[in-house]
C-alpha cells in the first residue's frame, strides 16, 4: 500500500478504510505491563501559524517503549507533501510518519499517533490510515477534536467524557494529569473508543499530560529540529 498522491485519491482511500471491518484489538491476558507501545510525531520548521506549504522541512520522531527494556527513539528528516488542510493531513505528513515508525528496530503492538481517527469527515483520519498501512493498531491523540464535540471531564487523572460526531461515539476527552485540560483520544485502526482511552491511560505516567510514547517521539523530533535549525527544544524535565 502506498500513500495517495492527491486529494481525490486520498478521499477515495479514506472512504474505503472507513468501510473496512478489521478484527478489533484487545490487550493480552498479561495486561498492559506486557504491551509494547509506540508513538510518532511530526514537527515542522515553518513555525506555528498558517497552513504551511509543500516542501516545508519536517522531522518525524518515533519512540518504542517495551516492558523491561530501555526506551528507543528514532528520527527521520523530510519535507511536507502538501499544505495543511483539515481532513487531508495524510497528504502532508503520512509518508514521514510511516518512515519514522519504520525507523524503529521493530514496530510496537500499538502505536499512538498525533492525529485523529474516526473523528473525521469520512471517519478515517491519519491515525487510522497509518495503522492500516503499517498493519498495527493505532490510537489518535490530539489537543483538540477535529469535528467531534463533548464536554470536558473533571481535571483528575483518569477521568473521561465522550466525544461524539453526528451522534456516534468516536473517542473521549481524557484527563491524563491532575489539574490539566484533557486530551482528545481517538478510536483509530482496530481500536474502539474505550480501548483507545484505556491504552492512552496505560501509557500515561500522571506526571506529564502527554502519554509517554508520544512525549518521547515529540522530544526526539524537536531535538532533531533544534540541532538542524538552532531552535531550542524543551528539556526532558519540562512539562509537555
Amino acid at each position: 500500500m502506498e500513500w495517495p498522491r492527491g486529494e481525490t485519491e486520498l478521499i477515495a482511500e479514506q472512504r474505503r478504510l472507513a468501510a473496512a471491518a478489521p478484527v478489533p484489538w484487545r490487550p493480552p491476558a498479561g495486561g498492559w505491563r506486557s504491551v509494547a507501545l509506540g508513538g510518532v510525531f511530526v514537527c515542522s520548521g515553518r513555525g506555528k501559524s498558517g497552513a504551511g506549504s509543500r516542501g516545508d522541512r519536517e522531522w518525524g520522531g518515533s519512540a518504542l517503549l517495551e516492558p523491561g527494556r530501555r526506551p528507543l527513539t528514532a528520527v527521520v528528516a523530510g519535507t511536507a507533501g502538501a499544505p495543511y488542510v483539515p481532513g487531508l493531513l495524510a497528504l502532508r505528513e503520512g509518508a514521514l510518519l510511516e518512515a519514522a515508525a519504520r525507523a524503529l528496530p521493530r514496530l510496537p503492538a500499538v502505536l499512538l499517533v498525533d492525529a485523529t481517527g474516526r473523528d473525521h469527515p469520512r471517519r478515517a483520519g491519519l491515525a487510522l490510515h497509518l495503522g492500516a498501512l503499517l498493519g498495527v493498531p493505532t490510537v489518535g491523540v490530539t489537543h483538540r477534536p477535529l469535528l467531534a464535540t463533548g464536554e470536558w471531564p473533571p481535571p483528575r487523572h483518569g477521568e473521561r467524557s465522550p466525544l461524539r460526531l453526528d451522534g456516534e461515539l468516536v473517542g473521549y476527552w481524557l484527563t491524563t494529569r491532575d489539574g490539566t485540560r484533557p486530551l482528545a483520544v481517538h478510536a483509530a485502526w482496530r481500536t474502539g473508543p474505550d480501548v483507545a482511552a484505556d491504552i492512552v491511560l496505560a501509557a500515561s505516567s500522571g506526571r506529564a499530560r502527554t502519554p509517554e510514547p508520544l512525549r518521547q517521539a515529540r522530544h526526539a523530533a524537536r531535538e532533531a529540529r533544534s540541532a538542524a535549525l538552532g531552535i531550542r527544544a524543551a528539556r526532558p524535565g519540562e512539562p509537555l
